[in-house]
């Protein structure tokens, strides 16, 4: 079966989730941030990934077309979907590239489900609640729906949506989530085998020293003169904030063929 141009919906954990596949080659999974749908956080990604990818996107419980359900936002729940889609669709590895929440579900899904990943490309995100800025950690708790009523996302929303009216519901329920405290654990971290690139804007919100951390944690920081260089990278763009980064196209695509 020809699958360069194929969607879906894939029966996962109770939900429908939707999911494109572009191109052919390695699979790479794309996982959106909060809000998001496939086109709004990848779509000027997407074509040029596909030119050497098997590209497959998704999206996530309650975003874009996948339909929201009676179950909290989880890390470990939304990691369990991403790894039953890959079941689903006979992926038995995949290359993952995450952005903000996908990035912190792509990490949980290295922890929980190693064999399934082969790299993974972490882009404006943390492992722990702590590791977003205090500014960001104040700002994040105001947003309402209302907040977002005239941008983007909420017309993504009213054109993809199963349930238009669930809007307010889901803004407040994924709200509650990605200002919940978490950790999904330094151990946990530190034993990821698998190469992880983590890409940051210089003022995206996520706190320098936490990046700094967690590339040690994946064996970087090291003198690699002496010592040769680590799996893992890390790659700060500068003049970048937590929304500008996807825009970033060119300067993505560089880092990420290059991974």
């Amino acid at each position: 079966m020809d699958t360069s141009q194929l969607s879906g919906y894939a029966p996962v954990n109770g939900l429908q989730m939707y999911y494109e596949i572009h191109g052919t080659g390695k699979p790479l999974i794309l996982l959106h941030g909060s809000f998001m749908t496939i086109n709004l956080n990848y779509g000027s990604l997407i074509p040029e990934l596909a030119k050497n990818h098997q590209v497959i996107a998704l999206e996530m419980q309650g975003h874009g077309r996948t339909a929201d359900i009676d179950r909290p936002f989880s890390y470990p729940m939304l990691a369990d979907d991403v790894a039953a889609l890959l079941q689903y669709l006979k992926i038995d590895q995949a290359d993952v590239l995450g952005y903000s929440l996908g990035a912190t579900v792509g990490l949980e899904l290295v922890i929980r489900y190693p064999s399934l990943v082969n790299k993974l490309i972490f882009i404006s995100s943390v492992y722990k609640y702590e590791g977003w800025t205090p500014a960001a950690r104040e700002v994040y708790p105001t947003i309402e729906p209302e907040f977002l009523s005239q941008t983007p996302l909420k017309a993504a929303y009213d054109s993809l949506a199963p349930d238009k009216e669930h809007w307010a519901d889901f803004v407040n329920k994924l709200m509650k989530f990605d200002t919940s405290p978490f950790d999904l654990g330094t151990e946990n971290v530190k034993a990821v085998k698998k190469p992880v690139f983590i890409i940051s804007g210089d003022n995206d919100g996520v706190d320098l020293q936490h990046i700094a951390t967690m590339y040690n944690l994946f064996g970087g920081g090291v003198l690699a003169d002496m010592e040769g260089l680590p799996a893992s990278r890390l790659a700060i763009i500068p003049g970048a904030t937590h929304v500008s980064i996807m825009s970033e196209t060119d300067k993505l695509l560089n880092l990420i063929n290059s991974f």
